[in-house]
């Protein structure tokens, strides 16, 4: 059967585990949820009631910085490590990892000095807690916090608002469902102005994990008892009340031992004539018993969904970790191949986005579909075939003589200088796709997951992706002039060859010869002009058609198919260093992993404990 020692033993691992990683309660911390599902212990009490004697008491130890006003102000996180009899006791700091005090009066001094460090040397409060474990053969495996102590009024320097701030501060431990309250109440006071007890019944209406610890016993007046409190009469708890008797400031002034203490406190309750029968359940060493216990039977009970928390955690962080991707390989054939593997995650994504699978390629289509006829119907062929335009360049065209037959070279011009502003949309539709084309470069490799890692990875990349793209642009500019071009230098013979017909199928009336007898009329004229916007609209149909042919060809189908070909043989080339500088990861991403790593081992080896202690039941 598991001991009580190895369940609050192991407990208290996972606990300083998860305090070396930061994953402790407290504050805003993200990654606390294994340390809340633990059981604690917050100790809680006025200012001067007791809560540093308590404390010293259960350790066995005088650590605990001591004076007027609050001097508790920051949340102490101790954690009591129990050692086999015989070693030494010594301390260790979380803020100083390897250190170890085996003078507790340093250890004082360093939460003292730590609490100034943090709130400066004021009467301030700061929520950051202090991590202290102890190890020692004098101590049951235990995790108190110690809170700074409620008071009612500001003093000063202090600012008013410091006794809600303390109150705020304390609440966030002690209303956790998980924490166990040790409310410590003076017997010299009313227990109904009891702070703790307040807070407590607040917090924990039921009383079922309040532990209730009357302190200062000896100095009640004389004739008087807390037997009405300590039998549960005049408060009750679920949990029993626990009486301490601490040491005098005399004792304290003379360093008195704390083994010495504790041996007195035995023989005060021992006795006494009021709790002579309650002696075997008084005093602080009964107290740490007590606790223990319930921490064990608490432990037991929730053995099971803290195991479901582990398995889940565990789940996640393996999830992330594969996100974040595993640890690089040192030698040069292993980086050149996770070099490409990265490449070819990046060109699945960017395929995907020309091919549909995720949004942006329908953009390219876009282009085609929408920008360049409506480029094309704004080409200014109104002005360039004006009648006005027609007359000036089929006279230019005659010369001296005037046409006999029909005015060709007046055709030819016309039709020339028309042809040449389809150069103006055919190259805009080049540099819309481009356009594009970077843009899914861009979101491809912030899409790429395993990308990143490795900022400077995801730059070349940028940086070749951009350079292929250029020259594919160029390629498809050159071929799209071509198109326009070709064009221009071969007319189509069958559309002119049909155009006396029409003339004649008009009722043109014509001369001697065939040569019609308007042809230097108005309407001859606006007749050419008519021919001419026949023909380039033939002609832009045309274009409309293969412009986009040769930019899928040229740009897209490129950039599908050989985006990063340079890339790759330049990277073959590359020496191992070279390799190793791309591969060098973004710090916040190497120092994620690492975290992730020591979190992964801490849940696995906190899984594989409360494994074997629960087979062991």
């Amino acid at each position: 059967m598991a001991t009580m020692e190895s369940l609050i033993g192991l407990v208290n691992r996972i606990q300083r585990a998860c305090t070396v990683l930061g994953d402790y309660g407290g504050g805003d911390n993200p990654f606390s949820s294994l340390w809340e599902a633990l059981p604690t212990v917050a100790v809680v009490g006025g200012q001067s009631s007791g809560k540093s004697s308590v404390l010293e008491s259960i350790v066995g130890r005088d650590f605990l910085p001591r004076g007027s006003g609050i001097v508790t102000r920051r949340p102490l996180v101790l954690q009591l490590h129990k050692t086999d009899d015989g070693t030494q006791e010594y301390a260790e700091f979380l803020h100083i990892p390897r250190r170890k005090f085996s003078d507790f009066a340093l250890v004082r001094k360093e939460i003292q000095d730590e609490t100034d460090r943090m709130t400066g040397k004021t009467k301030m409060i700061s929520p950051v807690p202090i991590h202290l474990s102890i190890y020692s053969p004098n101590v049951v495996n235990l995790t108190l916090i110690d809170l700074p102590g409620l008071t009612k009024v500001a003093v000063e320097g202090q600012p008013e608002s410091i006794v809600e701030d303390i109150e705020n501060m304390v609440r966030t431990y002690v209303e956790k469902p998980n924490c166990v309250i040790l409310a410590i109440s003076p017997a010299n006071q009313d227990i109904a102005t009891s702070d703790a007890i307040k807070l407590a019944r607040e917090v924990d209406p039921s009383g079922e994990r309040t532990f209730g610890v009357l302190t200062k016993l000896d100095l009640m007046d004389k004739g008087t008892n807390a037997l009405d409190v300590i039998e549960g009469r005049s408060y009750r708890l679920q949990q029993p009340w626990v009486g301490i008797v601490n040491r005098s400031q005399a004792d304290i002034n003379k360093n008195v031992d704390m083994i010495v203490a504790r041996r007195k406190e035995r023989e005060y309750f021992a006795t006494s004539p009021e709790y002579g029968h309650l002696a075997s359940k008084m005093g602080s060493e009964y107290l740490a018993k007590l606790l223990s216990k319930h921490l064990e039977s608490v432990i037991r009970a929730r053995i099971p969904s803290i195991t479901s928390l582990i398995n889940k955690s565990i789940e996640e962080l393996e999830s992330e970790m594969d996100h974040l991707g595993r640890p690089i390989a040192v030698d040069a054939g292993a980086q050149l191949y996770t070099i490409l593997e990265l490449c070819r995650a990046f060109d699945r994504i960017f395929k995907e986005h020309l091919e549909g699978g995720r949004p942006g390629g329908d953009r390219i289509y876009g282009v085609f579909d929408n920008q360049l006829p409506a480029a094309l119907r704004k080409l200014p062929f109104d002005r360039h075939l004006s009648l006005q335009n027609v007359k000036k360049v089929v006279s230019e065209a005659d010369g001296y003589q005037p046409h006999l037959i029909a005015p060709e070279q007046g055709y030819r011009r016309l039709i020339e200088g028309s042809l040449n502003y389809f150069r103006g949309p055919a190259e805009a539709s080049v540099d819309a796709v481009h356009f594009v084309l970077k843009e899914l470069v861009r979101k491809s490799i912030a899409e790429t997951q395993e990308l990143k890692r490795f900022p400077t990875l995801q730059a070349e990349i940028a940086a070749a992706g951009g350079e292929a793209l250029e020259r594919f642009r160029e390629e498809s500019k050159k071929t799209v002039i071509r198109l326009v071009d070709m064009e221009s230098s071969y007319l189509t013979v069958d559309f002119f060859r049909r155009l006396p017909q029409e003339v004649e199928k008009a009722g043109n009336p014509a001369g001697p010869a065939g040569t019609p007898i308007d042809r230097y009329t108005e309407g001859h004229f606006r007749r050419i002009g008519s021919n001419v916007s026949s023909y380039v609209g033939m002609v832009s149909e045309t274009l409309k058609n293969t412009i986009p042919k040769a930019v899928v060809y040229c740009q897209v189908k490129e950039a599908k198919q050989s985006l990063l070909n340079h890339f790759y043989i330049q990277i073959g080339k590359r020496e191992a260093k070279q390799l190793a500088q791309l591969l060098d990861e973004d710090p916040a991403l190497m120092e994620r992993r690492q975290q992730c790593a020591k979190r992964l081992e801490l849940y696995k080896s906190a899984r594989d404990e409360i494994d074997s202690v629960s087979w062991a039941r």
